[in-house]
């Protein structure tokens, strides 16, 4: 197809119609929304309709001459092929920071010139980055222009689903309990408001619900909070009659979406109001008065809902052994449907899904399906389409990372298994990779440990065999939320004090090793943060370990069993036996019997 004319460049064109418009030089297109989001409703995938990747993750900068992708290295065989004939640049970056592009802004603009940014989906603590390192070029700075209110033809408009109650059992702390929590912290930081504007840490902290961001069961909102009020900004006819009645009774009142910033710009210029940085975007902070004192921290609710009360993570127990049985049956089937003939990739995203479908208070993936065969197990974030996927035949590793939302917790689990023949090098990755997740599954840690010092302990079997990945080792996973939640993360971030390890945080292992165009692994296991005792109790503060939550077998046919020591072989058949005890008592027929095959111990 002729450059010229492929749609991407058309819309890149147009882009650029209005960067010569506005007397810009550049623009900045982040993958962002007014709540900074990791996952995006349609009317905030501008990123994704200018540029055609559909990564989750990515930065656009679009010049008069120039048209870059930030992307790190999860994405980069994707960004490559669905960049092909736009002329559109992929920049590789190590990481998902921001730093690259900044650099690249600076270095490419000339001093008088200006950089356009929508300053609504712009995080605050990006802003202060950007303005840094343009205003040392001499370049201007401009967050007054929205390109796709202009070049988006039939944009989305705002999403319409119902918001709904998360109720007990599940709901295991009345929103009155969580609001007083919240207003705690306020008074200790002697702040008369709060404004929150991340999806997630709202849903949590009113018990409720919604449809808004495929896969995340929340729903697009604004909060602000005083010591007496609590003012819900949320667009018109997403929450009936009765559901107001109840969030009345809580102090909830409801305010159309539209008017949050007019709210925020009539607040007490005497106030101190609370906000955070990285979940507060630019252009909601410019609504304050400019006499409000204005402290920046963490929002309150990010660390109380990552710390699972003790009666969320037997919820959470219940799901995963929901999770599981609905997994064995899939796998029971999968064995014996692959003797009668070649699967697809979608075959396997169509019949697991099915199978949670089934489960007892099962209401969504977390995430869509992602089954690789040999070469698409080597893309961490592949999806299979109807155009473009592999058939299951022959020898090779077949990659199922998915999960579920059910009222009662959150799922997401990885596991690689052998089709047929595996080869040596297969063998030896597959068993680097096996003794990641075991060597920081079985980690004790002091209570407090900051996160990101504990992913060189799942990496440190893969660096023995020369290996490494380009992914963090685990992120935090919600409550019947985003399958992705703060503030841990065990990966290579510099490491801060949010990063702290507490009783009650759920947190993915998933160490991983990618063979761009033949295969990929990776295997991965929820684990919950519970207090450990040990020989010398308290004389060195409290310890934590990791209780591991995933019920699902671990194929053992792909190890390399010379490479295990003897207590690596004990945690794995320990752990196998835990499958089967929770599991059998759901199960029968083939899927029982598949679970029983599985599960034997190694020897």
């Amino acid at each position: 197809m002729d450059t010229r004319t492929h749609p991407i460049a058309l819309r890149i064109a147009r882009i650029r119609d209005v960067l010569k418009e506005q007397h810009a030089s550049a623009v900045l297109i982040p993958s962002s929304d007014p709540h900074l989001s990791e996952y995006l409703p349609q009317r905030w995938q501008g990123r994704e309709w200018a540029s055609g990747f559909t990564g989750s993750m990515g930065t656009l900068v679009v010049s008069i001459d120039q048209a870059v992708l930030f992307a790190d290295s999860r994405y980069w065989s994707q960004a490559e092929a669905e960049l092909r004939g736009t002329d559109i640049a992929l920049e590789k970056i190590p990481t998902s920071a921001a730093t690259p592009v900044i650099n690249w802004l600076a270095e490419h603009t000339c001093n008088g010139h200006s950089v356009l940014v929508d300053g609504q989906v712009l995080a605050l603590a990006a802003e202060k980055a950007l303005r840094t390192a343009l205003d040392k070029v001499g370049a201007t700075l401009r967050t007054d222009v929205d390109v796709f209110d202009t070049v988006w033809e039939q944009r989305p408009g705002l999403p319409q689903g119902l918001v709904y109650e998360h109720l007990p059992p599940y709901a295991t702390q009345t929103r009155a309990e969580k609001l007083t929590q919240v207003r705690a912290v306020m008074a200790q930081q002697d702040c008369s408001a709060h404004f929150i504007s991340s999806v997630d840490d709202i849903a949590w902290l009113l018990n409720l619900r919604g449809s808004d961001v495929s896969y995340n069961p929340v729903f697009i909102a604004h909060l602000l909070l005083s010591p007496s009020a609590c003012t819900l900004f949320i667009a018109d006819g997403k929450i009936d009659a009765a559901l107001r009645d109840c969030l009345a009774i809580d102090g909830v009142t409801l305010v159309p979406y539209a008017q949050t910033p007019q709210h925020l710009a009539a607040m007490a210029a005497d106030g101190r109001v609370l906000i955070d940085p990285r979940r507060v975007t630019f252009g909601l902070r410019q609504n304050f008065n400019p006499a409000i004192a204005v402290v920046e921290a963490t929002n309150p609710s990010t660390l109380l809902k990552s710390r699972k009360t003790d009666a969320e993570a037997e919820f959470v127990r219940q799901a995963m052994r929901e999770d599981g049985a609905a997994m064995c049956e899939f796998y029971a089937w999968f064995e014996k449907a692959l003797l009668s003939g070649p699967l697809t990739e979608l075959d396997v995203a169509e019949k697991l899904s099915a199978a949670r479908a089934k489960r007892a208070c099962f209401r969504d993936l977390s995430f869509p399906v992602i089954a690789g065969f040999n070469a698409n197990g080597a893309l961490p974030h592949y999806r299979a389409t109807e155009t473009s996927h592999a058939t299951i035949e022959g020898n090779g590793l077949l990659l199922i990372d998915s999960g579920g939302q059910y009222l009662g917790g959150t799922t997401d689990v990885t596991r690689t298994w052998a089709i047929g023949e595996t080869a040596p090098v297969q063998r030896r990755g597959y068993t680097a990779v096996l003794k990641g997740t075991m060597a920081l599954s079985r980690t004790v840690f002091p209570l407090g440990t900051l996160s990101p010092y504990m992913d060189a302990i799942a990496r440190a079997p893969l660096w023995a065999e020369g290996l490494d990945y380009g992914h963090g080792t685990g992120h935090g996973v919600g409550y019947f939320l985003n399958v992705h939640e703060g503030p841990q993360s065990i990966s290579k971030a510099i490491p801060e004090a949010s990063h702290a390890m507490h009783v009650g945080m759920i947190t993915s292992i998933e160490p991983g090793l990618y063979r761009e165009g033949s295969w990929g692994v990776r295997i991965e296991n929820l684990v919950l943060n519970v207090p450990q005792e040990t020989s010398e109790q308290g004389a060195f503060g409290d310890m934590l370990a990791f209780e591991t939550l995933t019920l699902c077998p671990i194929d053992l046919t792909c190890i390399e069993r010379s490479m295990l020591r003897a207590d690596e072989v004990d945690w794995l058949n320990t752990y196998h036996a835990c499958v089967r005890e929770r599991l059998a008592p759901l199960l029968e027929g083939e899927a029982l019997a598949w679970l029983t095959r599985r599960t034997q111990p190694l020897e």
